[in-house]
């Protein structure tokens, strides 16, 4: 993510997290709040943390925001301010913007003005908690445009001690591994092997993440189970 450069505007919990995780990762974070006790507790975690008003154009246009590759706006507290936000992100041009809904209202809201991306955490938590209720194996599940599907889940036992070229997740179930968890000796926690070949063998324990449309992952949970 080297290069990248990104705004987020609104540092609650939820917008403080993305911050600190794009800067984790390596990007350069602008981090936006009125608020200067939370402008003040995210500075030495990310590149530039700015405490002004969003919703005046003048000043974000004075950071230079037309120039990120992507704005999240994560106001929590006032919608009202949310939506001049936007709204003035907008008049600038600005190429990619990333806004956060708390509720269906809202969401409606913001796509009635042409908010093209929306974050809707009541979609997400309620995906994943049918998704955990019918395959208790599921530990997270990330709906995509298009009917796709991001999910993590507990390697079923039937795959277990065998190759990926054995296994044929995607010959079988038109389905794509992204990666495989497994949890370290010595500290007990799940890490990341990285890009996994043919060759790569799952053991019992592990978590794998797979990719692929909603009906064909669920065919390879259930035939799994």
């Amino acid at each position: 993510m080297k290069n990248k450069k990104f705004a987020v505007i609104g540092l609650g919990r939820f917008g403080s997290a993305i911050a600190r995780k794009l800067s984790q990762r390596g990007a350069e974070v602008l981090a936006i709040d009125i608020n200067q006790d939370r402008v003040e507790s995210l500075k030495d975690d990310v590149a530039y943390a700015v405490c002004l008003d969003s919703t005046d154009a003048k000043n974000l246009e004075a950071q230079s925001i037309e120039e990120m590759d992507a704005v999240v706006v994560a106001i929590g507290t006032n919608f009202q301010d949310l939506i001049l936000t936007t709204f003035a992100l907008m008049e600038l041009d600005v190429e990619r913007i990333i806004v956060r809904a708390q509720d269906p209202i809202q969401k409606r809201i913001l796509e009635k003005i042409g908010v093209k991306e929306i974050l809707s955490l009541e979609d997400e938590v309620s995906n994943n908690v049918a998704e955990q209720l019918l395959n208790p194996s599921v530990l997270m599940s990330i709906r995509l445009p298009d009917d796709y599907e991001i999910i993590e889940v507990r390697a079923p036992r039937i795959i277990c001690n065998r190759t990926l070229g054995d296994i044929g997740l995607r010959e079988k179930y038109s389905i794509n591994l992204i990666t495989v968890m497994r949890k370290g000796n010595l500290d007990g926690k799940f890490h990341i092997l990285g890009v996994p070949d043919a060759s790569t063998k799952i053991t019992e324990d592990d978590i794998i993440v797979v990719f692929g449309r909603s009906n064909d992952i669920d065919r390879f949970l259930e035939i799994n189970q």
